[in-house]
């Protein structure tokens, strides 16, 4: 019996200072996490916004997005002016899961560029969507000057050789996201005065 009750109370102390010591290093760790997953925010912002002056990370709308669920939109202005703004938009149809999409929008509704933020594509096939080449063909169309298919489907996007799956995901979500540009996010820059 003292055999067993010893045990326990090792185990016990051994837990807790296991418990302790997580809880530490969860603290330690926060701010870094932090700060690291902010300057991914702004790199990913620079890449896909115009030249701008303002912090649009900071500088954010909330409106109501897919679904109803909230849109985070950053704001990028230049002398005070919106130039710009930037969103979020997820495909669900990659061929790996999910592919989370930053988008740059002018104010006229024109792309200004696109990242890919996170996705689980197959390496050297879909995962090419990550490539420069092909992010920058988005760049400067709109819902009117495009026709929003992979060429394969009719469209004007060039698919990627041997991986049309992740190409159609990507184009369909970007697609989408210029339709929420024109139907919610537009007006709501209208209606709170920040398209000005």
């Amino acid at each position: 019996m003292k055999a067993i009750l010893k045990l326990i109370v090792s185990l016990t102390i051994i837990c807790v200072a296991a418990a302790v010591s997580l809880s530490f290093v969860h603290q330690v760790t926060l701010k870094p996490i932090a700060y690291q997953k902010r300057m991914e925010k702004v790199r990913a912002l620079k890449l896909v916004l115009p030249a701008y002056d303002n912090q649009p990370e900071k500088n954010v709308l909330k409106v109501q997005g897919e679904n109803g669920k909230a849109l985070e939109v950053n704001l990028a202005k230049k002398g005070g002016k919106l130039i710009a703004v930037a969103f979020r938009v997820v495909s669900h149809k990659g061929y790996g899961g999910n592919i989370d999409i930053l988008m740059g929008v002018d104010i006229t509704g024109k792309i200004t560029g696109i990242e890919i933020l996170s996705m689980s594509e197959t390496p050297g096939l879909g995962a090419r969507i990550e490539e420069p080449a092909f992010k920058k063909q988005f760049v400067g169309k709109t819902l009117e000057n495009t026709k929003w298919a992979v060429k394969k489907d009719g469209g004007d996007i060039d698919q990627i050789t041997g991986a049309t799956i992740s190409p159609r995901a990507v184009t369909g979500a970007v697609h989408r996201g210029l339709e929420l540009f024109k139907k919610k996010i537009l007006p709501a820059l209208k209606t709170k005065g920040a398209s000005q």
